[in-house]
């Protein structure tokens, strides 16, 4: 995974670019109406129940938009909410309130999704060794808070990007002209270039496991839509020679019996390109 320095610097990015993008020359909206010198306090009010996400990134952006608005923090991220508790509130200019509003909102009603979605996956695995992940199918732009969403309900997270780890899927092998010439290239590109990276495999059959298998220096099969016979089939043959993970359409009805399949891992696309925003509002008290 990226470091804590490059993710801060992922948030800060996030940032600017949604200020810059909302903002624009100005809040005219606020600023026809309202005194520059207007003092005023909001909360963060909860309609429906789930895990809540955000709370730290909010402050964030609070700080980002006004170095001198206060916070109170009632509930804190990871924490299980209902529909009318007030998660934190905020006080200092009107105006600034204002204008970090909707980011605020649209930030935290996706990341308490995603959160309330992993940690249903994640309850589900509960008594298994298998954990859940995410993946790259994630909203252009805002990787960074999403992924953090899924650490928050329980999950973990795959590689953050292209470069922090490599993953040889179907395409990359067909291309390279097979597994072995895909691996071997890898291997040797990663000496060539001094680079210290994982490396995951795609397998599309058993006996695509087997060759995978062949080679002493991968990290994680990627067990792709595979039935649940052939998963633990596979699951056996891998045995402690690398780590494995299920992935393709697996869902919450699903996930517990390819779990039970003895994988370390499953991961699903749908943590962070399948949710519905959790109804949070920023009312002013």
């Amino acid at each position: 995974m990226i470091s804590k320095k490059q993710f801060e610097k992922e948030l800060n990015i996030i940032i600017s670019n949604a200020i810059r993008e909302d903002v624009g020359g100005g809040d005219y909206s606020s600023l026809a109406c309202i005194p520059e010198s207007a003092q005023g306090k909001a909360k963060l009010l909860v309609k429906e129940a789930g895990i809540i996400a955000g709370v730290e990134f909010a402050k964030k952006i609070f700080k980002y938009v006004d170095i001198n608005l206060e916070i109170e923090t009632l509930i804190n991220d990871g924490e299980e909410v209902k529909y009318g508790d007030v998660v934190f509130y905020v006080s200092g200019s009107s105006l600034s309130i204002l204008k970090a509003e909707r980011l605020v909102l649209n930030a935290m009603q996706r990341m308490s999704a995603i959160a309330t979605k992993t940690n249903k996956f994640a309850n589900l695995l509960k008594g298994t060794k298998t954990k859940i992940l995410d993946t790259r199918k994630t909203t252009p732009g805002i990787r960074a808070i999403e992924k953090w969403a899924v650490k928050i309900g329980g999950g973990e997270n795959h590689r953050f990007a292209l470069y922090d780890m490599i993953m040889l899927k179907d395409n990359h092998i067909d291309f390279a002209g097979g597994i072995t010439k895909a691996i071997h290239k890898t291997q040797r590109y990663l000496k060539e270039n001094h680079l210290d990276l994982k490396i995951i495999v795609e397998a599309r059959s058993l006996k695509e496991i087997e060759e995978i298998l062949k080679s002493n220096t991968i990290y994680r099969i990627l067990i792709d839509n595979f039935n649940y016979d052939d998963t633990r089939k596979a699951v056996k043959m891998i045995g402690n020679k690398c780590l494995t993970e299920s992935s393709g359409g697996i869902t919450l009805e699903t996930a517990r019996k390819y779990a039970d399949c003895g994988v370390d891992y499953i991961s699903s696309g749908a943590l962070t390109h399948s949710v519905y925003n959790m109804d949070l509002s920023l009312k002013a008290v």
